[in-house]
């Protein structure tokens, strides 16, 4: 803007003290996933729903910031503003992400020689030296009332800004006038191409007239920016509002163990940062899922395509319940000097056990077909002698040698094993000789 405008404008912008907080929720949840663990058991073939929140930071993860400021003759009000509460601003970014970088570039009009556009200084996380280059910001110059912003905005995406990798970029442009366009050779098309590329949004700070040919609206609308309208004494404010204004777009990555599977719905969401997003997260057991194997998923949460950090990654753990019952077993076994019956068991010695897919050790139990009695349990491989003896109360007495116990039933045995997860076996029958006359 010429520079008869810029005496009204100096005469009226002022410094004044920055308030920050005012449109920050007064309770928020800490950014991060929630719930950010979770354990479960379910049977092989289990679908579970999981109701999942992501609360996003009010500024997005790891930025860096470059305010691209006019300096020509009637921007001393804003530029004022800026320079009074630069501190409180890198303080706010940083109270959300501490590893915030800032950088500061100008720029002014095509007729006013070096000033065209000028990198005071290029990203760093040194907020004094940030300082510096805010405060070599002088306000003089402008040919006209357009002014060369579109041309900053192309220089600051093709190479003038070391951007870091992974980086949230944003442009913060503070104006109070349109660009020529093209300006200095490049055309609003061919910077919102560059913003493009480099993947960086646009905050367009509206002083007075910054969008008065609509362009600053086509910026921010094309990068997923934002536009903020002020006055001089409301730049820095208007510059906090803007950062905490900016979508954020959030995605996931999975990994999974085999025999266990996430989905969420929906599959990305985009909100304005600060904001919760809600999915639902669907994790299914595989019907052949191993029993009895707790099975590992990590979900990743991404905000606008990059990792934020280890709140944003989610630990899920299923035990794969045990479904499948053991199997018992009941086959002759050795008499008391440890030979087994030739053919027949005539004399009711017997060896019980039970096997499982899934425990290694079965509780093996002997029920009186004739009567409630049970004993046991027992484990495996255990050796019995039995008796049947219907007129007599059931019980068990330990055997001798190789023999284990000696059972007492009123009918016939039946073997049963039960696991860990209480899956009891089919029974498996035991014939009791009668007792010898």
């Amino acid at each position: 803007m010429n520079i008869v405008v810029r005496r009204v404008a100096v005469a009226v912008g002022a410094a004044t003290a920055l308030v920050i907080g005012a449109t920050v929720p007064a309770v928020a949840a800490d950014p991060g996933v929630e719930p950010a663990a979770v354990a479960k058991a379910a049977d092989p073939g289990a679908v579970i729903a999981i109701d999942k929140v992501v609360h996003t930071p009010t500024i997005p993860p790891k930025p860096d910031v470059v305010l691209l400021v006019d300096t020509t003759g009637s921007m001393g009000g804003a530029i004022a503003n800026v320079r009074a509460n630069l501190q409180t601003v890198i303080a706010s970014v940083r109270s959300s992400q501490p590893s915030a970088q800032f950088a500061v570039a100008s720029y002014r009009d095509t007729t006013d020689g070096a000033e065209l556009f000028r990198v005071r200084q290029d990203l760093t996380a040194d907020e004094t030296a940030v300082q510096v280059a805010v405060d070599s910001l002088d306000a003089d110059g402008g040919g006209d009332t357009p002014e060369a912003w579109i041309n900053g905005l192309f220089q600051v995406s093709t190479g003038a800004i070391t951007y870091r990798p992974g980086s949230s970029r944003i442009v913060v442009v503070v104006g109070d006038a349109p660009s020529h366009n093209p300006s200095a050779g490049h055309t609003l098309a061919e910077a919102i191409g560059a913003l493009d590329v480099a993947d960086t949004r646009v905050i367009a700070v509206n002083v007075a007239d910054l969008d008065g040919e609509g362009q600053a609206s086509e910026v921010v609308e094309a990068t997923g920016g934002s536009l903020v309208p002020t006055d001089a004494d409301g730049v820095s404010a208007a510059i906090l509002t803007g950062l905490r204004n900016l979508d954020v777009t959030v995605i996931h990555k999975v990994s999974c163990d085999a025999g266990l599977t996430a989905t969420l719905n929906p599959a990305e969401l985009t909100v304005q940062s600060g904001n919760d997003a809600e999915f639902i997260e669907t994790l299914t057991v595989a019907a052949d899922a191993t029993q009895g194997a707790t099975l590992h998923c990590t979900v990743d949460f991404l905000l606008n395509g990059e990792l934020a950090g280890p709140q944003f990654t989610q630990q899920v753990a299923v035990k794969v319940n045990d479904v499948t019952p053991p199997v018992a077993s009941c086959v002759p076994g050795p008499n008391p000097a440890g030979h087994l019956p030739a053919s027949a068991n005539p004399d009711g010695f017997y060896t019980i056990g039970s096997t499982d897919v899934v425990d290694a050790a079965v509780d093996v139990f002997v029920r009186d077909t004739a009567s409630s009695a049970v004993f046991g349990p027992y484990p495996s491989t255990t050796n019995i002698k039995l008796v049947q003896a219907p007129g007599a109360t059931p019980g068990v007495v330990p055997g001798s040698g190789a023999v284990d116990y000696k059972i007492t039933l009123k009918g016939d045995a039946l073997i049963v094993g039960v696991d860990d997860a209480k899956n009891t076996s089919a029974g498996v029958a035991c014939v009791v000789p009668p007792k010898k006359k």
